[in-house]
């Protein structure tokens, strides 16, 4: 009678965490797109293994959810599969200059590499047979790793203090080079400064995207005339797809007064015409809410 052998997944022998991490790596990028890939994962780096538990440091919250959310269990499968056995994902946020303990992931770089060749002596004096001369080894400065180098560079000066690299705001070459021709350099500035004053975050669905300011506030954010916004403000393609606006009055002594604009930004990029004709994609007329189905001078 035959014997029916199950077969049992790979396993692979690895010198460390790293080279672990770094199969993980080769075995996601085949598997995703190439800007995922190097928006979320690539950035990711190992910090330790130990007791079946395995921790990846991300550079900042959004990192670590998107990665817990969307890739824990199979970056846990593919770990599971590189040591043989079940694996605990850590995933936390490690910059460089959080205050993450890093005992674990230190351990493991010492051992790693040393070379068994020359070993550093902190032994004991009463350890210390009579009369034996040790021989003492100084300790190499710890060099920070290029990363950390550059890190430092962007956010740990007094420009970058002012500068401030980590507040951006997310603009698609498709809006600079199919939307910019189409509305012009003025438009796109008052869309940019409109967008700055909100909030999107694509990976949690966070939004808000209203916003009361006057005119005047636009066109100072934007570097036009006030002329300019009031213009912009009733393009028609602006407003089909960019900005909604409606006054805002207040009820004052000597009357009613307008006190300002209320704004709904569309903070992502439409298609435009022409590219909805040429591939059959109709974007959604009403983005807005109702109360900005009538915009007023």
């Amino acid at each position: 009678m035959e014997h029916i052998v199950q077969s049992k997944p790979p396993s692979f022998k690895v010198t460390g965490y790293r080279d672990a991490w770094q199969m993980v790596l080769n075995q996601l990028q085949m598997e995703m797109s190439r800007t995922l890939f190097d928006t979320w994962v690539q950035p990711l780096h190992p910090l330790g293994f130990k007791e079946g538990v395995f921790t990846l440091g991300a550079f900042n919250p959004y990192a670590r959810d998107w990665v817990d959310n969307r890739l824990r269990s199979r970056i846990t499968r593919l770990l599971e599969g590189v040591f043989g056995e079940a694996i605990d994902l850590r995933v936390v946020v490690s910059n460089g200059f959080s205050n993450q303990p890093a005992a674990e992931s230190e351990q493991d770089e010492s051992e790693e590499e040393s070379d068994g060749d020359t070993a550093i002596s902190d032994t004991l004096p009463e350890d210390i047979e009579p009369g034996k001369k040790t021989k003492k080894v100084a300790a190499k400065p710890a060099q920070p790793s290029p990363r950390k180098v550059m890190l430092q560079r962007a956010y740990g000066s007094k420009r970058a203090a002012v500068i401030q690299p980590e507040r951006g705001m997310f603009v698609t070459l498709y809006f600079l080079q199919q939307w910019q021709p189409i509305i012009g350099h003025s438009a796109v500035a008052i869309i940019l400064a409109s967008r700055s004053m909100c909030y999107w975050n694509p990976l949690t669905g966070e939004l808000r995207n209203e916003v009361e300011t006057e005119m005047a506030e636009l066109a100072k954010r934007a570097a036009v005339s006030v002329r300019t916004v009031k213009d912009v403000l009733n393009q028609e393609l602006v407003k089909q797809y960019f900005l909604r606006y409606r006054v805002r009055r207040v009820m004052t002594p000597n009357g009613i007064r307008t006190a300002g604009i209320i704004l709904q930004v569309r903070m992502d990029d439409p298609l435009t015409p022409e590219d909805q004709q040429e591939h059959g994609l109709q974007e959604e007329e009403h983005w807005y809410s109702v109360e900005f189905d009538g915009e007023e001078d």
